[in-house]
């Protein structure tokens, strides 16, 4: 029997990326929200077109990865190739916040210890 991961055979994830495996230096992480630029079209590998498909509206990597019932290595290599042709678009759920518009650790600390002794 071979080994499966997430329910996937090894060689269909293979097949599935083109035999990539790692995605070096990816602009998405796991929270990058990603839109359909267009619908499926014809002879698009199955899981590019359920991809677009799902994402009419704005969806999270991680909430991609889910549905397909993929790794997220895998959406996220599946993602690039969407990327790359104009299929889809990627933007940050939240602007970057600079340090100083960050809540002060002190006080996170103690509404933890205050939820922590309810």
């Amino acid at each position: 029997m071979s080994p499966r991961l997430n329910g996937e055979e090894p060689d269909r994830l293979y097949t599935v990326t083109g035999g990539r495996s790692r995605v070096d230096e990816s602009p998405l992480d796991i929270v990058t929200l990603i839109v359909s630029e267009s619908g499926p079209e014809p002879g698009m590998q199955s899981e590019h077109a359920r991809i677009l498909e799902i994402c009419a509206g704005p969806l999270s990597v991680v909430e991609i990865s889910a549905e397909l019932g993929l790794p997220v290595t895998i959406v996220k290599i599946l993602l690039i190739d969407l990327l790359d042709t104009g299929h889809v678009t990627a933007r940050s759920p939240l602007p970057a916040l600079r340090r100083s518009q960050l809540p002060d650790l002190e006080i996170l600390k103690q509404v933890l210890i205050g939820l922590q002794k309810l």
